[in-house]
């Protein structure tokens, strides 16, 4: 079982909680419709991280009479809010900077403002790389979207940063409304990246390339004369895996021979790939009706 993910939820909701006020202190000091923008992003990081936290919770829940497969797949549901609130916050940094761009104000107090920003983005570094870390050693995709979700805050804030900076050493005050609306674009198509991954995974996409190779080559392993395999099904629900396969055995062999090599296999995949859910449906090799089913994956294996 997957360890609780949790505090890693707590410790982004805190940082989220934490840069916003900083990023909002930056904005408010200077006047930068640019820092403005970093600002309302921020609101997005902590309403996301909210969500994970509480679907993470969801998550964590063991199977019951109504969720006999388990929680897993309500990570999806994160992604999609999350994809959702990233296009919301896209749109009001898009509408913000186009209204500065026609009435460019002047910038105040630029130099503390800037060093605020960069606290920030400092705070987001920091603990957008530890929640990758973990996302991926723990097959989360709630705390890896997260994750990746805070290092493109950071990259957003760097551009903000040089923007701001190029404004006021130029005195061009239009390059920090320009800045923003450039944020605003990278932000929108970073909510829709989000989005399209979130439908992958309610689709019941088929696990990575990868691990099916690997599952194929343990299949293989006990592929001998009399001994045959096919209708390879997989699916993934957020950081489980369901393996599903038939395995063709000698019509001869006593219940517990196929018992036991069904269980052989069961428990290779099961090594091989973490948090894997495994059925081997064993079948006589010598009946035609076997054979019928090859093709419930859509080709012949």
């Amino acid at each position: 079982m997957r360890p609780s993910l949790t505090k890693y939820a707590w410790l982004s909701v805190g940082a989220a909680a934490l840069t916003f006020l900083i990023k909002l202190a930056a904005a408010y000091v200077s006047g930068s419709v640019g820092l403005l923008s970093d600002a309302l992003e921020a609101v997005v990081n902590l309403a996301a991280a909210t969500v994970a936290l509480s679907v993470l919770k969801i998550v964590e829940q063991p199977p019951d009479e109504m969720h006999q497969y388990g929680h897993d797949k309500a990570e999806y549901f994160s992604s999609g809010i999350e994809s959702t609130l990233i296009v919301v916050a896209s749109l009001s940094i898009l509408y913000t900077a186009v209204k500065s761009l026609l009435d460019p104000q002047p910038l105040e107090q630029a130099g503390l403002g800037l060093a605020l920003a960069i606290v920030a983005s400092v705070i987001n570094l920091l603990v957008g790389q530890l929640l990758i870390r973990a996302g991926k050693n723990n097959d989360s995709i709630t705390l890896e979207a997260n994750g990746r979700h805070l290092m493109s805050d950071v990259w957003t804030s760097v551009g903000v940063v040089a923007g701001v900076t190029l404004a006021v050493a130029t005195g061009q005050q239009w390059l920090d409304p320009l800045i923003a609306i450039v944020v605003g674009l990278k932000i929108g198509w970073e909510g829709i990246h989000v989005f399209r991954r979130s439908i992958s995974g309610l689709m019941d996409a088929a696990i990575v390339p990868d691990e099916r190779e690997a599952v194929k080559a343990i299949l293989d392993d006990v592929r001998t004369e009399g001994i045959e395999w096919h209708a390879l099904r997989t699916r993934q629900s957020g950081s489980r895996r369901f393996v599903d396969v038939h395995l063709l055995v000698p019509g001869d062999w006593s219940v517990q021979a196929s018992h036991d090599l069904a269980e052989h296999v069961e428990t290779q995949i099961r090594e091989q790939i973490n948090y894997s859910t495994v059925m081997v449906h064993v079948e006589p090799f010598e009946d035609e009706r076997s054979w019928q089913d090859q093709t419930l994956d859509g080709r012949n294996e």
